[in-house]
């Protein structure tokens, strides 16, 4: 069995994507084709159905995060904005798309509003669960999350170059020659 965290989420947003198109609750409105998501975006999105991917990407974040409120999707969502000459800075998302796509999951018995301990915000319900375990195992069908094979390189140790067993032997016949110090000097006259 497949879990939620066992798969890319990547594939999981898409899964999930596909399954909330079905859902009638959870609609594109009719501005969201020229809206943008935020100010430090330069253009509304490129694809059509954007709703879809972005309102499935909320419900895993929750999952993973809850309980959440908007304020931190809108972090969460955000990125730099182009400034010209000027630095480019943080600027958070739109709190509409964020707030619509909220309204929209809780419409669908999707999420439900909590406080836990002094956090409050949304929290998945059991159906959102399931509708994610569901996702989780068709992404998981599709494409199963491998473990990175490590490559076990042995280490090649470099040859030591053995000295000739002559050189050896005439090396230990040598006297080593005693180095006398000064205070020996001075004994002797």
């Amino acid at each position: 069995m497949t879990g939620i965290n066992d798969v890319y989420p990547n594939d999981l947003i898409d899964e999930l994507a596909e399954l909330m198109k079905d859902t009638e609750e959870i609609k594109a409105p009719e501005w969201a084709a020229f809206a943008k998501t935020g100010s430090h975006k330069e253009r509304p999105p490129a694809e059509k159905d954007w709703w879809y991917p972005r309102s499935a990407a909320i419900l895993r974040t929750i999952y993973k995060f809850g309980p959440i409120g908007t304020e931190k999707l809108r972090t969460k969502y955000g990125g730099k904005k182009r400034r010209g000459h000027q630095p480019p800075i943080f600027r958070k998302a739109g709190g509409s798309v964020i707030r619509k796509v909220l309204q929209q999951l809780e419409k669908a018995g999707l999420v439900e509003q909590a406080e836990k301990g002094v956090h409050k915000g949304r929290i998945l319900t059991a159906e959102g669960k399931a509708l994610l375990k569901k996702a989780a195992e068709q992404a998981g069908k599709k494409a199963p999350v491998q473990a990175p094979k490590k490559e076990v390189q042995e280490k090649k140790e470099a040859p030591v170059a053995e000295k000739p067993k002559q050189e050896v032997e005439e090396k230990k016949e040598q006297p080593v020659a005693k180095k006398e110090t000064p205070k020996e000097e001075k004994k002797e006259s």
